[in-house]
């Protein structure tokens, strides 16, 4: 790549930070992309026969060791990441590993369990996972699946203010936890709208979008969210606003329900809180840009701590219109990429170092890299996703799997795949490197999990 170096003033992001020259790379237009996307599909097959022969029917293998963990279960599993990985399979034209996660979602998938899981959590990866199959595969008993996992959620959002509770019993329907936040009440109309479409039952649809207004609503006189609020009462527990985690899928799916149903309501909210956004939180110092986290009523600066959660931002103002600053904040980010190769789950833009060294195999900033290379086909977003993956494949890549990272410092490894890895990263590699006919790139939406919702070409 074509990189300058520049030292930033003491004080600001940490000294040394790469800064990309301009959008057209060097080496981009040599660079064979077809066979890069091959690569991708075949770290993907590798990978899938690891779990078929290691971890079948659970939720997570064990990289390392070969084991498997359990999730959204404390104890028992669902099948998350079989489920997680069925549109990635199709996709990339892997039809019989397809077809045999099929075969076990409607020989095994099974949701009548006495235990507790997080309604958001299960609802964008599993709920999400089993529709995007569904659309795949077009096979009933799959939707069949997604309805019945929706109905024993759907209590959880009887609530005075419609707030979903946080945790319910997949069984006894009893809920848990009302302390709640802007990302687990608003993550759900695209597809619960998609499952509303489906069947011909409102419900889903109404529900879900019952509670992203209602939290709308709640909005300070800034138009600012906080991140903690009560399901009960609708009362704010904590008035601190961020862009990151707690609050950042909000706002994705403020956008993504107006592109998925055009919905004008939801496009309407999305500005309105974007713009407050973008009034009180960016921070402009030493040629980069990013987002302060503030308070919500009176606009002060609380932190300027950078979740890598959030490198998931500059793709979406690209996609409502802030294409400058979006961009700008994903070159933030990717001048982090260029210094620890993976980026740090936390950093802190006032001391210029990590808050918190690990990585959980995160996604986010292919996620923005796809995004903006859907709007403008640059090959520098190209590059920064092959930047992405040839840093996992090597060092996150495990004797059964692919594995979080414990420290990017020192690229020691954890025993842990997340379920997301298979419905998001290999996902947006593959669809940027390999121009597959299997996908409409005009015409398409994914979840905040990956999912593909529209988009699938025969």
């Amino acid at each position: 790549m074509g990189w300058t170096r520049r030292t930033v003033v003491a004080g600001g992001i940490a000294a040394g930070l790469a800064r990309p020259v301009s959008a057209g790379v060097n080496g981009a237009a040599t660079r064979d992309w077809r066979a890069l996307g091959e690569a991708v599909r075949a770290e993907m097959a590798w990978a899938w026969d690891q779990y078929r022969t290691r971890a079948w029917g659970k939720d997570e293998i064990r990289p390392i060791s070969g084991g498997a963990s359990s999730f959204p279960l404390k104890t028992g599993h669902l099948g998350l990441s079989l489920i997680e990985a069925l549109d990635t399979l199709w996709l990339m034209g892997l039809d019989s590993r397809f077809a045999d996660g099929i075969a076990w979602v409607k020989a095994h998938a099974d949701f009548d369990v006495d235990g507790e899981v997080s309604v958001f959590e299960t609802s964008i990866r599993l709920v999400g996972g089993l529709l995007s199959a569904h659309l795949a595969s077009g096979d009933a008993a799959v939707l069949a699946r997604a309805r019945d996992l929706a109905d024993r959620l759907l209590p959880a959002f009887d609530t005075p203010t419609g707030f979903p509770y946080r945790y319910i019993n997949l069984r006894t329907r009893a809920v848990r936890d009302p302390a709640t936040n802007p990302a687990e009440i608003g993550t759900f109309l695209p597809e619960w709208g998609t499952l509303s479409r489906l069947t011909g039952d409102p419900r889903y649809r109404d529900v879900t979008r019952r509670a992203s207004v209602a939290l709308f609503s709640r909005r300070s006189k800034l138009d600012l969210l906080g991140t903690r609020i009560d399901a009960r009462t609708g009362e704010w527990l904590d008035r601190r606003a961020t862009i990151g985690s707690y609050a950042d899928s909000y706002y994705e799916y403020l956008w993504d329900s107006w592109q998925l149903f055009g919905n004008r309501e939801m496009r309407r909210m999305y500005r309105t809180c974007t713009d407050a956004i973008l009034r009180h939180q960016v921070v402009r110092r030493d040629g980069f840009l990013w987002f302060r986290d503030v308070d919500m009523v009176t606009g002060v600066a609380l932190n300027e701590r950078q979740d890598e959660l959030s490198s998931y931002y500059g793709g979406l103002l690209a996609q409502g219109g802030d294409r400058a600053v979006g961009v700008a904040y994903t070159e933030f980010w990717a001048t982090l990429q260029d210094r620890y190769g993976i980026l740090p789950e936390e950093f802190d833009c006032t001391t210029g170092k990590p808050t918190q060294v690990g990585n959980a195999l995160r996604p986010e900033l292919a996620d923005a890299a796809f995004n903006l290379w859907l709007l403008d086909r640059s090959p520098r977003w190209r590059e920064l996703a092959a930047t992405h993956f040839e840093a996992m494949r090597r060092w996150n890549k495990a004797a059964h799997g692919y594995a979080d990272l414990a420290d990017v410092t020192t690229k020691r490894q954890a025993d842990h795949c997340p379920g997301y890895w298979w419905s998001e990263q290999m996902k947006y590699y593959w669809l940027m490197f390999s121009d597959t006919p299997r996908f409409d790139y005009k015409r398409n939406y994914l979840t905040t999990e990956g999912n593909v919702l529209l988009g699938f070409r025969r």
